[in-house]
């Protein structure tokens, strides 16, 4: 629920989501999808990808501050809902249930009873993100060194604990032990962005690692991050993408 405070910047520093994506989905589904339920959808950002394909999306999302963002950009005929993942009742079954660098938000408890609860048999879950990484080790470590005494890291770690070099990250490594679940596939669509010191700035101004330090602490490290930083700052944004099918029966 921090998010809300920054949906603005949000909008402007994260970076979208290429139109291939939504292709992977569709080709992996190998069937039409007509309807979709987005977990987590902030301003938008993939649920544009996937409207502009002729999908039906409802957006969901508990922060009403970046719904309200949402509505300003996504094509008409989104519907989107104030509701967090735990909040949504089986009922209404989609094709497709996604969540774009939001499904670690969720609750562990249930998470994929729940998924497969809110799908079609035989319809397709997807996950898709990642972190940006500074392409540059030296200014990577430079970056680091001036955010260490605020933040030892500004990443999210594995929610279930699978190691970074593992050949399967979560959550697939949850989905391969799910029995409501099958067909998992890990796909990485590489990516490489470039953007000024004052846009990284702003990014991170996005990543709830800062949005939870005390707004002094922010400010200071913001500007020491600033003060390290290449006229164009290079970024590795790579997008894990995770697919897996709900079983017809379990």
């Amino acid at each position: 629920m921090s998010f809300g405070a920054v949906a603005r910047s949000y909008e402007r520093f994260r970076p979208g989501y290429p139109a291939e994506l939504a292709g992977l989905v569709m080709t992996y589904a190998d069937r039409p999808v007509r309807t979709a339920l987005e977990i987590g959808a902030g301003t938008g950002k993939a649920t544009r990808v996937f409207a502009r394909r002729g999908v039906a999306v409802t957006a969901t999302d508990p922060d009403a501050a970046m719904l309200a963002e949402l509505r300003r950009h996504v094509p008409p005929g989104v519907r989107a809902v104030r509701a967090a993942f735990e909040d949504l009742r089986p009922g209404e079954t989609y094709g497709l249930v996604y969540a774009a660098a939001s499904l670690h938000w969720t609750e562990p408890d249930g998470r994929w009873e729940r998924m497969a609860a809110l799908l079609e048999p035989g319809g397709v879950f997807a996950s898709f993100g990642g972190p940006l990484h500074l392409a540059d080790p030296a200014v990577e470590e430079a970056v680091r060194a001036v955010r260490a005494p605020f933040l030892e890291s500004d990443e999210v770690p594995s929610p279930d604990g699978t190691p970074p070099g593992n050949a399967m990250q979560w959550p697939g490594s949850e989905l391969q032990r799910s029995p409501w679940f099958t067909g998992v596939r890990q796909i990485v669509v590489e990516r490489r962005l470039t953007m000024s010191p004052r846009d990284y700035v702003g990014h991170l101004s996005t990543i709830s690692a800062y949005l939870t330090l005390a707004p002094p602490q922010r400010e200071q490290v913001f500007r020491l991050i600033g003060q390290v930083l290449p006229e164009k700052v290079e970024m590795a944004a790579d997008i894990t993408v995770h697919l897996a099918r709900r079983r017809h029966e379990r």
